[in-house]
Formats: C-alpha cells, sequence, structure tokens
C-alpha cells in the first residue's frame, strides 16, 4: 500500500489537495492519504508550522502531497508559514524541483535546486539595522543537481541550458565550472551556459536548467 501525508496547508492549499486525494481515489492503486497540520494553520493549533508530528509522517510517508504556505497575517511575524515549508525542503532533502510547462510551441523542463542558496544561508539583522542573507553552494550541492538536469536531459531533447549570473556572482561562477566539468560524462547531452536576464528572452526554446531560486522560480 502506498502512503501519503497529505499537507493542506494554507489558502487554497486545502481545495488543492481535497481534488488531488479525489483523482488518487479514482486510480488502480492501493493507496491511504492522512492529513497533517502545517502551516499557518499548524501555527494557530500548535505554533509551529511544521509540527514534530507532521515532520515524522512525511519521513515515514512514501509521498508528500503539499497544497500551500503562507497567510497574509503572519507576514513580518517571527513565525512564519513558510519556514516549516523551508525546513520540510531541508528535512527531506528534496534538492530537485521540477517545472514541466508546455503550450504551444513550448517544451520547457525547469530543474530547480531547492535545499541550498539564498534560502538556505546565514541571514539576520546587524546592531547597525542593516540586514544579509548569504548566497552559500557546494561543489556537491551542484553537481548532484546538475546531474538530474543531464539525465532528464538525455530523455527529451539532449540540451541543457545552465542559467546564472558568472558575469557577478561567485556561487554562479562556480556552478559553472561545475557543470562544464561533468559535462564530459554526458557527452551526448548538449550544454549551454547563459546569464540570467537573457534566458528569460529564450526560455520557451531550451530545456534550461536553473542555477538559483530566484533564476528558475
Amino acid at each position: 500500500m502506498l502512503r501519503i501525508a497529505s499537507l493542506p496547508g494554507d489558502g487554497i492549499g486545502p481545495e488543492v489537495c481535497d481534488a488531488a486525494v479525489h483523482v488518487l481515489a479514482a486510480l488502480p492503486i492501493d493507496v491511504t492519504v492522512e492529513e497533517f497540520p502545517f502551516g499557518g494553520h499548524a501555527i494557530h493549533k500548535q505554533g509551529d508550522p511544521l509540527p514534530a508530528e507532521t515532520l515524522a509522517a512525511c519521513r515515514a510517508a512514501d509521498a508528500v502531497l503539499l497544497g500551500a504556505a503562507g497567510l497574509p497575517e503572519f507576514d513580518g511575524a517571527a513565525v512564519r508559514p513558510e519556514q516549516g515549508l523551508i525546513r520540510l525542503r531541508g528535512e527531506l532533502d528534496v534538492y530537485a524541483n521540477l517545472r514541466p510547462a508546455r503550450s504551444d510551441g513550448i517544451d520547457l523542463l525547469i530543474v530547480r535546486e531547492l535545499v541550498g542558496g539564498l534560502y538556505f544561508g546565514a541571514s539576520g539583522r546587524r546592531p547597525d539595522g542593516s540586514a544579509f542573507d548569504t548566497c552559500e553552494y557546494s561543489p556537491a550541492e551542484i553537481e548532484r543537481i546538475a546531474r538530474r538536469g543531464f539525465e532528464l536531459a538525455r530523455a527529451r531533447r539532449s540540451f541543457v541550458t545552465s542559467v546564472d549570473k558568472a558575469n557577478v556572482l561567485e556561487t554562479s561562477r562556480l556552478w559553472r565550472e561545475v557543470v562544464s566539468g561533468l559535462a564530459g560524462e554526458y557527452s551526448d547531452v548538449r550544454l549551454e551556459h547563459m546569464r540570467q536576464l537573457h534566458a528569460f528572452t529564450r526560455a520557451k526554446k531550451k530545456a534550461i536548467l536553473g542555477a538559483h531560486d530566484e533564476v528558475a522560480a
């Protein structure tokens, strides 16, 4: 039996999850779905956007069905729904987000890195009132998402566009170095590097490997 932990969360999340559960029920598979508190809903009930019981259930499940996280009333608060989402990504190490887009003349798959970069770097406020967010990537974090992109490209058009800001960011220069170093292992896949702004104008024609959260969102 397939066990699914459902985290409806906030906003449209419960409606989305409810529709997804109805679809699952119509499929010829043996599946059980159990719902757990998450996001702003969990903050209201338990003061934590990702309660221990929810995380434990996600770890034990075969899959997690997640609705949405975020409520305007928590904007700027010390405890926010989105913190639960970031923690869940990190705890489950779900590093690759796949975002397909298909329409007239468009067949695009965006591969977005999820557990590195700005969202997971050091951040805070200094005594002088300034704020900081730190963007960091290790070679290992880059390598695994790049391999995922290359492998997916092999089943498509064998074409990967790695998007970065290597002209200004040291993390992007490392990203480009690691991806270029892996290319030799995927000689059947064409690789090109592209700056972020240029990529936006050509995205509908390429299979893009997103280098940073803001690039592939």
